[in-house]
């Protein structure tokens, strides 16, 4: 069971993590944080969050660590090694990594959390830049029930829709689905903007009367508005969105599924990246249709 005075520990305070981050502060949590670039959490500092200087030192200061970094790189970094979490944290603490990342690696994680007395979850988030400030992300967690509900009051702070999928790797997988899901939907709520355009219709009217019914989706409700005003700022960048459909379309592929949409959404997102829009929002993806 967590302590009441539980210490959290965040790793990574980018776009997600840092209003994840103040979200728990809020609620009354002790932080510690770490992440690359000090000047990413000036603003939880201000807040009342403690700065550790390192993975090692934030991992042995906390009962509870959760990581949300970039990559699948990033993550085996802050947990493997002899500066990882890993090899510092006490036995008994929780790991918990919201990172969406390899279903393979939530699973290694696990079990070599497991052989040092750790409690390890996957639990990586779907709801963007909106869901993470609102603290009402979708999370979607694999691991062992027990420690499900030991930390579920700390999910509680983050999101509404909190379920536990499975097992070690559940969560991960949970989540490449949520982004095919997603890949092709953006695809067809810029066609759809375009083609408004193209038929001479106001496209705002048009998403008022479509964003209600069977097309309703989050991308069509709250991507397509900023699409329309041109704002283009990451809720969630177009190099992680590319990052998270290749490891949907590794992990398809070696189930023996082809994914073709999955596919021509990948293909069109690197293009996009390609003409210098990797760190904007995925609603920029309209532009390729506006060519």
């Amino acid at each position: 069971m967590l302590p009441t005075n539980v210490k959290i520990g965040m790793i990574g305070t980018g776009v997600m993590g840092k209003s994840m981050a103040q979200n728990l502060l809020d609620a009354g949590y002790s932080i510690h944080v770490y992440t690359r670039t000090k000047q990413k959490a000036a603003e939880l500092l201000e807040n009342g969050a403690a700065w550790k200087d390192s993975v090692a030192e934030l991992a042995q200061a906390s009962d509870l660590v959760i990581t949300m970094v970039g990559y699948p790189s990033d993550v085996e970094r802050v947990y493997f090694g002899s500066g990882g979490i890993l090899e510092n944290a006490r036995a008994g603490t929780y790991v918990i990594d919201m990172t969406t990342s390899k279903p393979a690696l939530a699973t290694e994680i696990y079990n070599r959390a497991s052989e040092r007395g750790l409690h390890a979850m996957d639990a990586p988030v779907s709801g963007g830049d909106v869901g993470a400030k609102n603290g009402t992300l979708a999370i979607m967690t694999g691991g062992e029930q027990n420690v499900f509900d030991d930390i579920f009051p700390i999910f509680d702070v983050l999101g509404e829709n909190i379920i536990l999928q499975g097992e070690a790797g559940a969560g991960q997988h949970t989540k490449l689905a949520n982004q095919i899901a997603i890949a092709t939907n953006m695809i067809g709520v810029c066609e759809a903007i375009v083609y408004a355009k193209k038929a001479g219709l106001n496209p705002s009217r048009v998403l008022d009367s479509i964003s209600t019914g069977a097309a309703g989706s989050f991308s069509l409700s709250k991507l397509a508005p900023r699409m329309l005003k041109g704002d283009y700022a990451p809720g969630f960048y177009v190099k992680h969105f590319i990052k998270d459909m290749a490891i949907a379309l590794e992990s398809a592929k070696d189930m023996g599924f082809s994914a073709p949409g999955l596919k021509l959404s990948l293909e069109l997102y690197r293009e996009l990246a390609e003409k210098g829009e990797e760190d904007s929002g995925t609603q920029a993806l309209i532009k390729l249709f506006e060519e």
